[in-house]
């Protein structure tokens, strides 16, 4: 996607002028808007420019996160059975075996 014209492109146009032509005024005015949208637009494409350029080495210098999983990954579920038996032994006492 390149941009073709510049506003200063626009400003220095040259028209052929012609006896039954447009009306140079008007020509000039409606280009004089087009040169201000084009210098709009230059400035709104270097500011986003720049903020994707700030946003990907933000990206690139924050850490990697690591999987939660991983430190759970050693723990089944037997193992937490087996911990909730010895916490309701431990609560309960002999009371829930009797």
């Amino acid at each position: 996607m390149d941009i073709k014209l510049t506003s200063k492109m626009i400003l220095e146009k040259e028209f052929k002028k012609n006896f039954k032509g447009y009306n140079v005024e008007e020509v000039d005015s409606f280009l004089d808007e087009i040169i201000q949208d084009y210098e709009t637009f230059e400035k709104v494409v270097a500011q986003l420019r720049e903020e994707n350029k700030q946003l990907k080495e933000e990206i690139d210098n924050t850490p990697k996160r690591q999987p939660v999983a991983s430190a759970a990954a050693g723990t089944t579920n037997f193992d937490i059975l087996k911990r909730l038996s010895n916490l309701e032994k431990h609560v309960f006492g002999s009371k829930l075996y009797e």
